[in-house]
């Protein structure tokens, strides 16, 4: 009789009944990769929980997660919490000591697992001051005490019995889980999803996995304490894919050639920064072999799926892929069948030249509150076509979306959560008749394919009274290769603005073979070689927007724009309050004040 999943921690065992793969999870220590089979996965599980229960952990405690890269770890113990009742806490590895005990003190998480020295030093910091009873670490430290200690004290299976009563009691409408969103503005939020939330959005986007079940390979290296990639981690276990972990970002090309994976998910910025370091390679490149290349590149940017472009387009893609494109997809272990992308807006120009290279990208929409999938992408399922381009794809099976009339797009479905953990009144404000209400605008076109025209929060009025959407704009400054990240600013004032910080990656380079020199970062910004450059990236901008939208003037940064620096989300997207304060003086220099 098969298992009926109605709880995360069903996921495992639904595996080895229909699965029982030998490499679950595989994952890289001191150089060599070290394989998870299912049947280790729920035996290490259940000696967690066995061990949690022997430390006095309740139904309905918390215990918090902190993991630098994902690993195996990280989900033997998120199974072990769930099935004694309590919930697990996952907290972005990146985030300051002080947000580290605010989360902690906000759940009142009483145990923390916690990978390595780099998190254990800003927890000795701060968890004193928490209610924190001890802290378990994945790698040997010395003084510190070790995950295994549990794992050892679950060897003694004599309290099995309690941990299945335990397991039996959880309902599918319990909170698993609260995830404290990466937030671009104040304090995070803990949003409470149950069992019921996450396990729903797992089935239905099974429905929509292009993957030969019980056979493939994925490569995970987004942060699983993110929903997104936890999400997908559930799926993959769901559909039999085995899941290799990246030893970072780093890493990421090295990772998958050794393991030649056949499907990732990534956030737009990651695709960004694979495309700009291929386009890089192809700028050393001389003569027949660089026109070639940036020939395919340029086809494929004109891309379109299912043939649209007529059968000679065809013709020459496919000498573009033998060529050229055979080569992109070597560089990233040469089986991949499909990378997922989500949690902000995808450039076209991604989404049709990595479809053109054969890897196309799946561009999906949700929240964390939305646990997270609302609607996605996909190549053809059952001969209905799935994929277009510039949209976030269709709306999901059970899940309700309705466009209200300033716009915005409100989600009703059982992937909806709980609401905000002891805050009942931000709960109140998106949750209204039943609905969630994202802050995302957007729009149906006849196919029922859904596009994100922009933020309720981050549109804008000038001081004329004219409306802009600053990430349209964005989005299409983005596609200069001149330019990594900006910010388009103006609010209440006469016009807008960007304030940006350069790719000194590509402008390094760039510099070098113009014949442009510099001595400091300052110095390359005020060239004015970069700065045409820069003015022309906007131009090409400015002719796609109203005149009332367009961009009159600019500033660069010398810094770059980083997690660390405070300056991005754990999912690298921009907190428009604090690049605000941080380059109060550009602004204020833009404006004349």
């Amino acid at each position: 009789m098969a298992i009926e999943i109605t709880r995360i921690f069903d996921f495992p065992y639904y595996q080895l009944e229909k699965y029982n793969l030998k490499k679950a999870f595989t994952t890289k220590y001191d150089g060599k990769w070290v394989a998870t089979s299912t049947q280790e996965y729920i035996d290490k599980a259940n000696a967690i929980s066995r061990g949690l229960l022997k430390l006095g952990v309740q139904a309905n405690d918390k215990i918090a997660i902190i993991s630098t890269t994902n690993r195996a770890e990280w989900n033997i113990c998120d199974i072990g919490i769930l099935q004694t009742g309590a919930q697990s806490v996952p907290i972005y590895p990146t985030i300051s000591k002080e947000d580290y005990e605010y989360v902690l003190n906000h759940s009142e998480a009483i145990y923390c697992f916690a990978s390595d020295n780099m998190i254990v030093e800003k927890l000795n910091q701060i968890k004193g001051n928490t209610k924190l009873k001890h802290v378990f670490t994945f790698d040997d430290i010395q003084g510190e005490k070790n995950w295994n200690e549990i794992l050892e004290a679950g060897i003694d299976t004599s309290n099995q019995e309690d941990v299945e009563a335990r397991k039996n009691a959880v309902k599918s409408e319990d909170l698993a889980t609260l995830i404290y969103t990466s937030g671009t503005t104040g304090k995070p939020k803990g949003v409470m999803l149950s069992h019921g939330n996450i396990v729903s959005n797992v089935i239905t986007s099974e429905e929509n996995v292009p993957l030969v079940k019980g056979e493939e390979k994925a490569l995970s290296f987004l942060p699983v304490c993110h929903v997104f990639e936890r999400m997908i981690l559930y799926l993959y276990q769901f559909c039999g894919i085995e899941i290799y972990f990246a030893e970072g970002i780093e890493k990421l090309t090295e990772n998958a050639q050794e393991i030649k994976p056949n499907v990732m998910t990534a956030v737009p910025r990651l695709y960004e920064k694979i495309y700009d370091k291929i386009i890089l390679k192809g700028e050393d490149l001389t003569g027949i072999k660089k026109k070639l290349f940036f020939w395919a590149v340029n086809l494929g940017l004109r891309y379109k799926p299912y043939g649209a472009n007529g059968w000679w387009y065809e013709k020459q893609l496919g000498l573009a892929r033998k060529l050229i494109f055979s080569k992109w997809q070597a560089a990233l272990g040469g089986e991949l069948k499909l990378m997922v992308s989500g949690a902000s807006a995808l450039q076209q120009r991604l989404t049709r030249v990595f479809a053109a290279a054969g890897m196309p990208i799946m561009e999906g929409y949700g929240l964390t509150e939305t646990s997270p999938v609302i609607s996605v992408n996909f190549v053809e399922q059952n001969g209905e076509k799935g994929f277009r381009v510039g949209t976030v794809g269709r709306v999901i099976n059970g899940v309700e979306v309705k466009i209200a009339k300033n716009g915005e797009i409100l989600v009703k479905g059982p992937n909806v959560m709980q609401g905000y953990y002891k805050d009942p009144e931000k709960t109140a404000e998106v949750i209204q008749d039943g609905y969630f209400h994202t802050g995302d605008k957007g729009e149906f076109d006849k196919d029922r394919f859904l596009k994100i025209t922009g933020r309720t929060k981050e549109m804008f009025k000038t001081s004329g009274g004219k409306y802009v959407v600053p990430p349209l704009l964005e989005g299409e400054l983005k596609q200069s290769l001149f330019i990594e990240q900006v910010m388009v600013v103006g609010e209440n004032e006469k016009m807008p603005a960007a304030i940006i910080q350069p790719n000194f990656e590509y402008l390094h380079d760039w510099a070098t073979d113009n014949n442009v020199s510099y001595t400091s970062k300052e110095e390359l910004i005020e060239n004015e070689k970069v700065l045409l450059e820069i003015s022309n990236a906007i131009k090409l901008c400015n002719a796609n927007f109203g005149k009332w939208e367009q961009i009159k003037t600019f500033r660069l940064t010398p810094d770059e724009w980083t997690i660390d620096g405070g300056h991005l989300t754990p999912t690298m997207k921009m907190k428009r309050v604090i690049i605000m304060k941080i380059y109060k003086n550009l602004y204020d220099d833009i404006y004349n004040y």
